[in-house]
């Protein structure tokens, strides 16, 4: 080489030089960072896709976060929801205790009244005190909000769940397509039905009558020429035993059940004499009442006599029938749900799909009950169901069971709710955040074994360049022979 102005073996050491350095620092910055890619310029189209991924993953950890916090709002007010159930045992067993009146004092029926209202005072305190976060959960706030109910036609509305748009409302159309019965058997006055046309019973037609209802059998027995208003009035003062009314009227007599639905039903059987009544769709003694049949929202509900309860993926209700709606087949009511509700974001992205609510009805003693018995708050002193009047404790035992049950049935929904529906999606979360991990992992994620490998080389390719660059440097001093 005899031009010294340009060295261009030492240019091009000096290109190779810069590229092994370059290749150098972009090793050790993989693996002091541990991530393959710092900047767009490593890998444009990996950085998009690993902050795609990254997005992602932020959203499922959420998303769990999420449902931890929902089970844990949810098995705060289940516990709840299981001391309520202790005192409504309690409840239950001093009500049948204080009606054993004849082995008891009216000092100890009188102390039992004292503790009912104490349970009842302890039911409305957990009811009003139970929260999470600041947040009370069995008062009623978490319920759905409901506008347009006509108590009239229903009197008590539970809704359960219900998937309402965002920012509008769920409108929800009630519609009796067959109406509730009682069972009923009547007995029509004259010919051999042991009746005279006037309304008593034939000469020489004394009777036995055996009455069987829902809630138990009674025997009554009424000498010849009785009246049928008589009778009447005999059955009707054991109805709280039997379950079994009577009404006389010009031309028979009529016994009914005091409930409607299939689950309840009429015997009147004669054990002595004559009295034949009409045959009924059990058989010549004994008819069964009917249930309603009720469309929510054109789609068929599970109705026992005048309740009515609806489970699908949109809605999920329970509602009481007016005896008036429930028995006037055709009869339409409309409400709408605006709103409310417990509602927990358990997907990761911020929609429809990704969002569950439940709503919570108050459990406190005014609500617990039905509008047929009456409501837990009316065992109290004072009430109309309370423990010192012998005659309220049939009723009072059937509060207190309705109570038992809808605790339960609620706490059933709330571990249904978190079980089916948050515990579920948390587990296929917990998956997912898995492989998304991975994915970004793989993309992103410094690969040491391979990193260490392209260090060694960049050292190895640094060093020789290095002395290469020197040599070419060199060169140049080999033209001064030339001079000599």
């Amino acid at each position: 080489m005899t031009r010294i102005n340009t060295n261009v073996p030492a240019l091009t050491a000096i290109h190779q030089l810069t590229a092994n350095n370059k290749s150098l620092t972009t090793s050790l910055e993989r693996l002091s960072s541990g991530l393959r890619i710092n900047r767009g310029a490593d890998d444009p189209a990996g950085l998009i896709a690993s902050e795609s991924l990254r997005s992602e993953i932020r959203g499922i950890s959420t998303a769990i976060s999420n449902s931890e916090r929902a089970i844990n709002v949810i098995s705060t007010a289940d516990a709840a929801l299981g001391e309520v159930s202790k005192l409504l045992l309690e409840l239950k067993g001093l009500t049948v205790q204080t009606a054993n009146d004849g082995g008891l004092s009216d000092d100890e029926i009188e102390a039992n009244q004292q503790q009912v209202d104490s349970l009842l005072v302890a039911i409305d305190r957990i009811a009003n005190s139970t929260q999470f976060n600041g947040k009370k959960l069995l008062n009623g706030q978490l319920r759905y909000t409901i506008n347009g109910q006509d108590t009239a036609n229903l009197p008590r509305l539970q809704v359960f769940g219900a998937r309402v748009p965002d920012n509008g409302t769920l409108n929800v159309d009630v519609a009796v397509t067959q109406s509730a019965q009682t069972a009923q058997l009547n007995i029509n006055f004259g010919g051999s039905t042991g009746f005279q046309a006037g309304g008593t019973l034939s000469a020489g037609n004394g009777i036995t009558l055996e009455i069987r209802g829902s809630l138990g059998t009674t025997l009554l027995s009424f000498a010849s020429g009785t009246a049928a208003s008589d009778i009447a009035q005999a059955v009707q003062n054991t109805a709280q035993l039997t379950g079994v009314s009577a009404t006389a009227s010009a031309t028979g007599l009529a016994f009914n059940s005091t409930r409607f639905g299939s689950s309840e039903f009429v015997s009147v059987r004669a054990i002595n004499g004559t009295f034949a009544v009409n045959a009924g769709d059990q058989g010549d003694n004994e008819d069964r009442g009917r249930d309603a049949q009720v469309f929510v929202n054109g789609q068929a509900a599970s109705v026992k006599g005048l309740t009515a309860s609806i489970r699908t993926a949109g809605l999920d209700l329970v509602t009481e029938l007016s005896q008036t709606f429930g028995t006037t087949a055709g009869s339409t009511d409309t409400f709408s749900i605006t709103g409310g509700g417990a509602n927990f974001q358990i997907g990761p992205n911020v929609n429809a799909d990704g969002r569950v609510s439940i709503g919570i009805e108050s459990i406190t003693t005014a609500n617990l009950g039905t509008v047929q018995d009456g409501f837990l708050s009316s065992l109290g002193t004072g009430g109309s169901a309370e423990l010192v009047s012998p005659e309220n404790l049939p009723a009072a035992e059937r509060i207190v069971s309705a109570a038992i049950s809808q605790i339960s049935t609620l706490s059933g929904r709330l571990g249904g709710f978190q079980a089916n529906q948050v515990e579920t999606n948390l587990n296929s979360l917990r998956v997912a955040l898995e492989n998304v991990t991975a994915s970004e992992s793989a993309i992103r994620d410094t690969d040491y074994s391979a990193e260490v490998a392209n260090l060694t080389r960049a050292q190895i390719l640094l060093q020789s360049t290095t002395q290469t660059l020197g040599i070419a440097n060199q060169i140049p001093q080999s033209v001064l022979s030339l001079l000599g």
